[in-house]
């Protein structure tokens, strides 16, 4: 570990007002700790170790006797145990302090200790607390560096959305035949042009296929016929082990223009993604910071309003940063219920969707959160469907 990546640490645990910051790891089950400790995922980890990194002051090593050099690159004292007993006093110096963990009845995806070791670790008088709050400040929040990166990942997808619809539209005009495929391929190459990379590839969604949030098709996919929706959902970043994902939605019809019952529920879920992002504003003109889980409350409530109840099937949006999915704030209310709040460098997803039958619709911007106000990423967000 780095003298500056423990400082960091430190300074989140002063931020959150605990006592510390608890990295616990068994069988590499916890590959967070592994991360932002600097450990290797291949180095033999079959005996629980624990790693106290108090607010101020050394951190304290336990590590059992066979394995005793497995935390020698990090700075702190040793102490070794052999055997239950011992692993239990070595908490003693813990005890009767609140110490952040990796567990978390609501945001399941970052909760990696299990129920026994937690049991135990409040056995010997620790007080365990979610280390949510302290992965966002170490993680989830972009400085200056990251806010360019991803920034030029942004603009790049936009100018790729355009690109592939010059496609779609040459194919309408020309009365081509054109596959979801093609246009995924289309994306795919344009990563490869630009030196992007993507944990996946996107999503090419036509008629009734787009109605599936995470579509995805292992051959060509279907034809796209005359009149039907398209839904492309693209995200990539630089390559970089450092750099930033941007992560958009574009919604278009296969047609000169867009059926009546379109056309009104993109209005809707436009109006629901401004909304969004001007509660974000506002608030915070107020001088409040909103919780993602506000932030998707008040996107729900517009669009349930409108009679989307049923249509409705994932939440508001998520954090980003080197993980397209990413530590940060998501905006949820009813998934993971996210508390967390926007804090200056916040980067999530603003991606309201709503899903039929025959068709869906989700429209994607990336805001951060940049001298006390959102900012939005990449260039001109969408406001009406793309045509031919």
């Amino acid at each position: 570990m780095e003298k500056n990546t423990l400082e960091r640490v430190q300074k989140a645990i002063r931020e959150e007002g605990l006592d510390g910051w608890l990295f616990w790891n068994f069988h590499h089950r916890d590959p967070l700790s592994d991360e932002i400790l600097g450990l290797s995922l291949t180095s033999t980890n079959s005996r629980p170790w624990l790693y106290a990194v108090p607010a101020d002051g050394e951190p304290i090593k336990i590590v059992h006797a066979i394995e005793a050099g497995i935390l020698d690159r990090l700075p702190g004292q040793k102490r070794l145990y052999a055997g239950r007993d011992s692993y239990l006093k070595e908490l003693s110096p813990l005890a009767s302090k609140r110490w952040g963990v990796h567990t978390s009845p609501e945001i399941t995806v970052l909760s990696y200790m299990d129920a026994g070791t937690a049991e135990t670790l409040t056995q010997g008088g620790l007080i365990l607390i979610p280390a949510l709050a302290l992965i966002q400040r170490f993680k989830g929040l972009l400085a200056e560096q990251g806010i360019q990166s991803h920034e030029r990942a942004a603009a790049h997808l936009y100018q790729i959305v355009d690109r592939v619809w010059d496609r779609v539209r040459h194919a309408y005009r020309n009365a081509l035949v054109l596959r979801e495929g093609d246009l995924r391929d289309e994306i795919l190459r344009e990563f490869e042009n630009r030196s992007l990379i993507t944990d996946h590839p996107p999503i090419v969604a036509a008629g009734k296929n787009a109605g599936d949030p995470h579509y995805d098709f292992s051959d060509s996919g279907k034809i796209i016929e005359r009149g039907e929706v398209i839904q492309l959902d693209l995200w990539a970043k630089e390559r970089s082990d450092s750099s930033i994902y941007a992560d958009i939605s574009w919604v278009g019809v296969f047609a000169d223009g867009p059926q009546s019952t379109v056309k009104q529920a993109f209005a809707d879920l436009v109006a629901a993604r401004e909304g969004a992002l001007n509660f974000i504003a506002e608030e915070m003109r107020k001088s409040n910071r909103p919780s993602g889980a506000q932030v998707d409350q008040v996107t729900r409530d517009y669009l349930i309003d409108r009679g989307y109840t049923g249509a409705l099937r994932h939440r508001t949006g998520h954090g980003i940063d080197t993980e397209c999915h990413g530590s940060g704030v998501n905006m949820d209310s009813v998934e993971f219920p996210d508390p967390r709040l926007l804090l200056e460098g916040s980067c999530f997803s603003l991606e309201p969707g709503i899903y039929f039958e025959d068709f869906g619709l989700r429209t994607e911007i990336d805001v951060y959160i940049h001298e006390g106000q959102p900012k939005v990423s990449g260039g001109n967000r969408q406001f009406s469907l793309l045509t031919c």
